[in-house]
């Protein structure tokens, strides 16, 4: 099932992809993904949700190029992946920070690795870092912060190199349950200021419907869209929609077609 955006108006557009991977230690292969097709429309936030291993964490990283799909195509800005390589980001779960770098210098880290001199990469993290909420910690290490801090300057590096499309894997996992509802609620403030395209996978339903414009339903592997969501909450948005009547029918639409694909999981089912 596709969005109904149209490619015109569409930053991602992902036709028809397939994915399979050889798995050494079975001597078996695996579809990790059949006929997976998603249009996301510019600046805004799509998350993804579905059964465990369905493939989203593969789909993410066939978008940010660290797989290949074996069918199908994906591309951005009606450009391939292979021309705009400079206009993805990804935070993952791990935060993944240098330990021997500050604050500043690992969030400084993607645009020097793009060939910005240190003074001019300094000056254009610190705003990204006030954005973040980590004024006043540029020359902290990582050992001194957080995991929600540490989350930031994961953040903080990947919009610090103004990505058209941001990915991210599941970020607050980690996180315990308090803490991972305050980043979630940071994050938003933080998407409303910048507006970046953001393609967001996560096992929390409550975290999809909060965060997302849309929420992505997949199938059990081989994973394939089987539901796309509009979210007409209104924006911006804070913890206490969560409280909100329409938000727990959300939810309860999403469990009701997780349970669906899991229980034809289970059963052989071909989705």
């Amino acid at each position: 099932m596709t969005s109904a955006t149209t490619t015109a108006s569409a930053d991602l557009v992902a036709t028809d992809v397939g994915l399979r991977y050889q798995v050494a230690s079975r001597k078996a292969e695996v579809e990790a993904l059949r006929g997976l097709s998603l249009t996301i429309r510019s600046g805004t936030f799509v998350t993804m949700v579905g059964p465990s291993g369905c493939g989203k964490t593969t789909f993410l990283k066939a978008v940010a190029e660290l797989v290949s799909p074996t069918a199908g195509s994906i591309t951005l800005g009606g450009r391939s992946l292979q021309e705009t390589r400079d206009q993805r980001a990804m935070v993952f779960q791990d935060a993944s920070l240098f330990p021997w770098f500050t604050v500043e210098k690992n969030a400084a880290y993607g645009l020097r690795m793009r060939g910005v001199n240190a003074r001019e990469a300094r000056a254009r993290v610190r705003p990204v870092i006030e954005m973040v909420g980590l004024a006043g910690f540029e020359k902290a290490y990582p050992h001194e912060l957080s995991g929600g801090m540490q989350q930031r300057v994961n953040l903080a590096r990947a919009l610090s190199v103004e990505p058209r499309l941001l990915l991210m894997d599941e970020p607050f996992a980690a996180l315990d349950a308090q803490t991972r509802e305050y980043m979630q609620a940071e994050l938003m403030r933080i998407w409303n200021q910048s507006r970046v395209t953001v393609l967001f996978i996560t096992h929390q339903i409550d975290e999809a419907v909060y965060l997302g414009d849309r929420v992505v339903v997949l199938s059990s592997r081989p994973g394939r869209v089987v539901a796309d969501i509009p979210i007409e909450l209104d924006r911006p948005r804070d913890l206490r929609v969560k409280r909100d009547k329409r938000f727990s029918e959300y939810e309860e639409q999403i469990w009701s077609l997780l349970e669906i694909r899991q229980a034809e999981a289970g059963s052989g089912g071909s989705a």
